[in-house]
This record gives structure tokens, C-alpha cells and sequence, in this order.
């Protein structure tokens, strides 16, 4: 595909949009006109660039790969788009010839509301990994009206408010309503035997209509085009006897329940009416998304006895688990496929990717739920059941252990296990977690198939963390090593050579210096808060969870406010902390924890005795264009989960790449990044993973540490009290009392690690070789290499190999 469009084609491009698609003049036009004519045009490259892309696939026969997830968190994709296909100056100039500024149709662009966090960025990475490195792929999901939520601060308390993100955002979304599919609720199920053959018919049921939404995302200069797939709910059945016979609100009711679907990603659950909602998004998710996957097949293939050579199916998290026995219903019910043959099929095509290492976060269900909401699903669950409990039975196995490993336990589905059985692998996403799964969550299961398990350590979109989001670094890696670490982040090891260059050292802080002040300014325009770009730029940007230990940085953080009330005249570096995260709506205690933020934010910032040396300033509504800003002017990024409970981070790759040094636990890919950089590197803390294991068996009494460590007790007992007039006593005796995530064992470790980064920082020659070791480290950490790990060790795809001589005419 040639996507090497002149000047001049550009403004005849944007000219013909305007006028035709908007009705107005290139004079009249708004800078919101402008963005959607340049979306358009970028969408239609695309698009053709896709149909190339996958004519190629599809006549070398190259395996294609879906990739099922409840979120992708693309952000912005405009400049993503232009930068990746390489039309980013031509754009800007076309535009300067009619007076408009490219980076003004940026800002017109809202955050897509896909995604919430690291899962959805993750995915959205792999769109970008899998285009680049020419997989041919799709990534299925919902199209959420409303996305996650707005968050507000209101008087500290995390508010939620709708994030109307559509209006600005759809322009990337291409309907295709031919595509459409129905999906099917509630009922009753009828069976009959004819001779041999089994027929089911699923009765009374609800009907939904998948409506597809597609949108593209590039890979670096066009070589493939990833497709994601989003759907809509909407209820094509209209009840006219409800209508005509007065009930109005009862006939719109009706519809309205069906199309509640797609409003919001994950609706509170704390209720029935929201694990209800929730089923029901997922079995809508994966019903259309399979029906979609068969459909495609069928449409080249005259069965699915090949769809495993075919087609890799990837379930991100256990979200997508009931994409299982949907696939068995469909080759059952609709293609005449016997069980064993539909088993062989599913196994062979599907894998499971598990992001979490706590037993308390993986889903179940209700059996009497999913009977009632899913009747034929669970129906062949049911089977599912009885014929693994039939298996182990005939392998050997105890019946405890099967009781454990079974999809259906005391009346509930656990999608886990369902997962594990259901496929043939299963990845955890760094080393220490697949050992934790390995070891302990999923013990039973590695005995029993040791083969299925293996690890994928994650990775990020490095031109889109650094090339995009840092272009100031980018140049001078490029200087300094040439472009070929933009397709091979490998090369950013060469690196390495200047390390001891002054020269280079010395740039690569001026380059953090302006990126921290464009934050600065960014922050008073958008917030009011004001920064000193020399004071130390320390950040913590992830969702909001007791495990992630955000509270343990509060408290830290008020400490040594209180220590500075104390020794006004002591030698203190300047530090700014800044914090990014929102809290699940029905998350009463990660609620209060940002309360607790805001509050110590507002007593330090407004207190004239230490408010030139120390801040606090929490992001409000963090997102990826905010992470865009905030991670090239980090320098000490913080990554202090407890040690065994968190999967891997990706926060802490696209710090490190940015050049922060990593301040954390050995939890999760922080121990693949000691590994990169290694001891004088990484500021360590904290228990090993072990040892918060040895901890828990001995007895873990938070109290001790209360009574033993005078700066933790008076920050206690402050936070008891009350701070800024808010109490926080739920948190007090939430940590005195049993500290789930063991905060005070670590807290002086922490502390001690706060010192030293501190005084590393004194020393800025030190500190700017640390940072540019820990660039040069941060290769391994590219989506690229994760997707070659699944690639080859999980999908068995290989790349659509490169046509020759290939161009299109752009504007026919």
C-alpha cells in the first residue's frame, strides 16, 4: 500500500472532505470540522490498507489471529495514525497552507472509551505489535457509549460522571450493519433425539442485535493493519400489542434493556442487576465475536475441521471465557459436529492469557445466574463438567483435586478453570507470575498439563511511549544510534557505548528538563496546579487498589511533611509527587484512599512553610493522553505493589523506556527490569515474594510496626485524627488492623529507598546514567518481542509474508 500522499494531494483531500462530507468551506470550517475531514482520510488509507493487507493473508494462507478482550484503551488515535504511516509533516503542512495547526486538531480529539487500565492498554499495544510485524489481526470488544466514567473530584471524593467521548470519537468507527448479528437471552431449551442426531432448539428467548463498529490501527509504515471490532447493542424487536394496547413505557422499556449493554464498561456489581449486566456483556461480547470468527471461515472454507491451523483465538483475561462453550454450541447446534470433534477443534484453536496471581479476583458465576440468563451455555458447562470430572476420575486423580480444577464448584462457574480446560495454553505475563501460577494458583492444573503453561512477559508500543510521546528523546536516539530501534527496540542496547559521555548525559537531561515543563504547563492550564520543574518529578500512575499500595506512598508522603514541619532549616531536595487513578465505583476503600490523596495534596500545597519544597498533585480523570505527558517527565516511577500481586505492569516498561528509575517491590516485570539494568540501577525495596509468603504463615501483626516506628505511628495517628477536617479512620483500622497488603512491613524499607534515590539525585551525572542504562534495557520490554513470544510459542502464526511492487492510487 502507498501511503506516501503529496502535499498537495493532502489539501485536496481535506478540501473534498469538507466540502462534501460537512457542507462547509476550508474558510469556514471549525478546527473540529478540520480534525474529522483529517480522521476521514486517514480511515479511508486505511481501510484500503487493510483490504490489501488481508487479500495477501488470505491467498498465502497465513493464519489469522482474533484477540478477544473486554477492553482496548487505544487513546487518541490521530496522530498515532499519521506518525505510524509516516504522513505526520506532509499533514502538518498541508494544514499550515490553509492556517491550520495540526497540533490544534490533536486536542479536538477525545480519549476513546474503551478501555480502563493496564488490560486495555495492553491489548491496544498488540493491535500496534501485531500490524507492525505483519500478523493479520483482530482484537473484538464493546463499543461503550459511555466508556469507564469522567472522574471528579468533588471536595476530594472521586466522583463519576459520563464520558461522552462518542461525539468526537466515532468518526474512526466504519458501521458495517451487514455484518450484524443476534444474540440470544434468557429462555428455555428444548431437545429431541432424531435416530443419531441431537437437536436443540433454544425457546422464548430474548433476542439482542450485535451491530459491528470497525476501527483500524496501523503498524509502523502501513506493513499491516490491525482490525478492532466493536459491538453495539441494540433491540430490533419492537412490541406493537404492548404499544397500541397503552403500556408505552413497558414496550420501551424493553428495548432499552437490550441496548443497556453497551452503555458503560463494567457497571457496578455489587447487586444482582450488575453481575446480571456484567454475564450479559461478556456472553455478548463472545457470541457475536465467534459467530463473527465461523462466519469469516465459512466464508472461504466449507467447514471448520481446519479453523485450528487457521485461526488462533486469544482470550484476554477470564472475561472472554464463556467464548468456550459459545464455540461447542455453535459447532454442536448449528454445524451437526460432534462433541469430541467440537472439543479437539475448540482446544486446538483457543488460548488463555491470566492476569492476576490473587484466587480472591478470579471470576465466577452463579450457576442459578447463568442457567437463568444463558440456559443452553450453561447446559454444555454442565458437560464441560461431567466429562472432565469423567477424565481425571479415569487418569487417577483424587476427587479433592478434581473438586479444585472442576469449571462448576459449590454452585458457582469459575471461569479460570474453565479457561485452563478449555484451551490449549495458558500465560501468565512476566516470569515471577507464571511461576506463581505454576506453583500455587494453578498447581493442580500444572501437574496434571504441564505443557500448557508458559509465559509471555508484556510489552508496550514503543513508538507510541517514546518515538510519539517523547519526540525530543526520540531525536537524539536517532542521532545518536540511527532509526533501526524504532522497528527493533533491541537496538536501543547500542546505547550502552555513551554511558559515560558527558556530552550525551548532559542532553538527556535537558530533554527531561523541557519535558517537565511542558507537564508544568500543561498542568496549570488544565488543573491550576503549579510545579517547580527542578524539583524531583516522582510518579504513581495506576488504578486505584489496596494491593498497588498507593496508600503506603500517602503515608510516606505525610511523613515527610511532617518530618520538614520539624527541621524547617533541614537540607531537602524538592519533590513533587503526583499521583493518577481511578477507583471502581463500588470500591468504597480505594475511594477513601484518594480522598486521603486529595487531602494531604491540599494541606501541603497550601501550606506556606513547606509548599516551595513539596507537592502532591493528583491527575484528575487520568488517561492515556494524560500518561502521554506524564511519563516522559517522570523520574522516579513508582512501582510498589506487594511483592506476589501483581502480574507484570506496564506503567513501570513505559517509564523505564522514558528514562525514570524504577522504584519498587520485586513484584511482577519489575524483576525483569533488575535483571535489564541491574543493582545500581533500580532502587529495591521490600519483602521478596517468598518472604511475603514465609510472613504470612508465620503471623503478620501490623500493630508491631505501628508501636516500633515513630514517623509511621504520628502519620497514623494524623491520618486517625483527621486531616484537611476529613476523617480517615476506616483506613486507620483498616491498616492497624489487619493491612491486607502488609504497608507498614514494608514501610521503612520504602522510606530507606526514598533516601537513597534522593541522594543519587544530588549527583546528576550519576542519575542521567542510570536513566540512559535504563533505556537502553527497556528493548525486551516491546510489544513487538511479546507478540513474537505468542507467535511462536502459542499461536504458531507466521507474518503474511511482504508483496512486491504494490501501489494504489490513495484518492480513485
Amino acid at each position: 500500500m502507498n501511503y506516501n500522499l503529496t502535499v498537495t494531494q493532502l489539501k485536496e483531500g481535506i478540501r473534498d472532505k469538507l466540502s462534501h462530507t460537512f457542507g462547509v468551506s476550508l474558510q469556514n470550517a471549525t478546527n473540529e470540522e478540520y480534525y474529522k475531514a483529517v480522521a476521514l482520510i486517514v480511515r479511508e488509507l486505511m481501510a484500503k490498507g487493510r483490504a490489501e493487507f488481508n487479500h495477501n493473508a488470505e491467498r498465502t494462507g497465513t493464519k489469522q489471529i482474533y484477540y478477544l478482550c473486554m477492553e482496548f484503551l487505544l487513546g487518541r488515535s490521530l496522530r498515532n495514525n499519521l506518525c505510524n504511516l509516516g504522513l505526520e509533516d506532509n499533514m502538518r503542512a498541508a494544514l499550515s497552507e490553509y492556517g491550520i495547526k495540526l497540533e490544534n486538531l490533536y486536542e479536538q480529539e477525545p480519549d476513546a472509551g474503551l478501555g480502563n487500565g493496564g488490560l486495555g492498554r495492553l491489548a491496544a499495544c498488540f493491535l500496534d505489535g501485531l500490524a507492525t510485524q505483519g500478523y493479520p489481526a483482530m482484537g473484538y470488544s464493546l463499543r461503550y457509549e459511555y466508556g469507564l466514567f469522567r472522574q471528579k473530584l468533588v471536595d476530594g471524593w472521586q466522583t463519576e460522571l459520563p464520558d461522552f467521548w462518542l461525539p468526537g470519537g466515532s468518526v474512526w468507527m466504519q458501521q458495517v450493519p451487514d455484518n450484524s448479528v443476534e444474540v440470544h437471552f434468557d429462555g428455555h431449551i428444548e431437545e429431541r433425539w432424531n435416530d443419531q442426531y441431537h437437536a436443540v432448539r433454544h425457546k422464548d428467548y430474548t433476542t439482542v442485535t450485535a451491530i459491528p463498529f470497525d476501527l483500524y490501527v496501523s503498524g509502523m509504515d502501513g506493513r499491516g493493519i490491525s482490525l478492532l471490532r466493536v459491538w453495539k447493542a441494540e433491540n430490533h424487536q419492537f412490541d406493537m400489542n404492548l404499544f397500541g394496547g397503552g403500556n408505552y413505557m413497558r414496550a420501551m422499556e424493553q428495548q432499552t434493556m437490550a441496548e443497556v449493554i453497551t452503555k458503560v464498561l463494567y457497571p457496578e456489581d455489587d447487586h444482582t442487576e450488575g453481575k446480571l449486566l456484567r454475564l450479559s456483556q461478556q456472553y455478548f461480547l463472545v457470541s457475536a465475536s465467534i459467530q463473527d470468527i465461523i462466519r469469516r471461515h465459512l466464508f472461504v472454507h466449507s467447514n471448520l475441521d481446519e479453523l485450528p491451523k487457521l485461526a488462533a483465538i486469544h482470550l484476554n483475561d477470564t472475561h472472554p471465557v464463556l467464548a468456550i462453550p459459545e464455540m461447542m454450541r455453535i459447532m454442536l447446534d448449528e454445524c451437526g459436529y460432534s462433541w469430541e470433534a467440537a472439543w479437539d477443534i475448540v482446544k486446538q484453536t483457543i488460548a488463555y492469557t491470566n492476569h492476576t496471581v490473587m484466587s480472591e479476583a478470579l471470576e465466577t458465576w452463579k450457576c442459578d445466574l447463568v442457567r437463568m440468563r444463558l440456559p443452553r451455555i450453561y447446559q454444555i458447562i454442565e458437560e464441560i463438567n461431567r466429562r472432565f470430572w469423567e477424565e481425571m476420575k479415569y487418569k487417577g486423580v483424587d476427587h479433592g483435586k478434581i473438586g479444585r480444577m472442576a469449571p462448576i464448584q459449590n454452585g458457582y462457574v469459575k471461569m479460570a478453570n474453565l479457561a485452563l480446560i478449555g484451551g490449549h495454553s495458558v500465560n501468565g505475563v512476566s516470569a515471577l507470575h507464571s511461576d506463581i501460577l505454576k506453583e500455587d494458583l494453578f498447581r493442580d492444573f500444572y501437574v496434571e498439563e504441564p505443557q500448557k503453561f508458559t509465559n509471555v512477559t508484556n510489552g508496550i508500543a514503543h513508538r507510541r511511549w517514546l518515538c510519539q510521546s517523547n519526540p525530543k528523546l526520540a531525536a537524539l536516539l536517532t542521532e545518536l544510534i540511527g532509526n533501526d530501534y524504532v522497528y527493533d527496540a533491541d537496538k536501543l542496547s547500542e546505547l550502552l557505548k555513551y554511558q559515560d559521555d558527558s556530552a550525551v548525559l548532559d542532553r538527556l537531561e535537558k530533554i527531561k528538563r523541557a519535558n517537565k515543563e511542558r507537564l508544568a504547563v500543561h498542568l496549570k492550564h488544565t488543573q491550576g496546579d503549579v510545579v517547580d520543574p527542578d524539583s524531583i518529578f516522582d510518579v504513581q500512575v495506576k488504578r486505584l487498589h489496596e494491593y498497588k499500595r498507593q496508600h503506603m506512598n500517602a503515608l510516606s508522603i505525610l511523613a515527610t511533611y511532617q518530618w520538614l514541619l520539624d527541621n524547617p532549616n533541614a537540607d531537602f531536595t524538592p519533590h513533587t509527587w503526583f499521583f493518577g487513578a481511578k477507583a471502581a465505583p463500588g470500591y468504597y476503600f480505594a475511594k477513601q484512599i484518594i480522598q486521603f490523596i486529595a487531602a494531604l495534596a491540599h494541606t501541603i500545597n497550601n501550606d506556606s512553610r513547606v509548599n516551595k519544597k513539596m507537592k502532591v498533585i493528583f491527575v484528575e480523570n487520568y488517561c492515556v493522553t494524560w500518561a502521554e505527558l506524564l511519563t516522559p517527565a517522570a523520574e522516579i516511577s513508582e512501582q510498589i505493589s506487594l511483592a506476589g500481586t501483581e502480574a507484570s505492569g506496564t506503567s513501570n516498561m513505559k517509564f523505564m523506556i522514558n528514562g525514570a528509575i524504577t522504584l519498587g517491590t520485586l513484584d511482577g516485570a519489575n524483576v525483569e527490569i533488575h535483571e535489564a539494568v541491574g543493582d545500581e540501577n533500580i532502587f529495591l525495596f521490600g519483602m521478596t515474594a517468598s518472604q511475603v509468603e514465609q510472613l504470612k504463615r508465620t503471623g503478620y501483626n501490623p500493630s508491631q510496626h505501628y508501636q516500633h516506628d515513630q514517623q509511621l505511628r504520628r502519620a497514623l495517628d494524623t491520618l486517625n485524627h483527621g486531616l484537611d477536617g476529613k476523617q480517615f479512620g476506616d483506613i486507620f483500622k483498616a491498616i492497624l488492623q489487619q493491612d491486607r497488603y502488609m504497608a507498614l512491613a514494608d514501610f521503612q524499607s520504602y522510606r530507606a529507598a526514598q533516601e537513597r534515590a534522593v541522594g543519587l539525585y544530588h549527583d546528576q551525572t550519576r542519575w542521567n546514567k542510570m536513566s540512559l542504562v535504563n533505556i537502553a534495557g527497556a528493548g525486551r520490554f516491546a510489544a513487538d518481542r511479546a507478540i513474537r513470544d505468542y507467535a511462536g510459542n502459542i499461536w504458531h502464526a507466521s507474518p503474511v509474508p511482504p508483496e512486491k511492487n504494490l501501489a494504489a492510487k490513495i484518492f480513485d
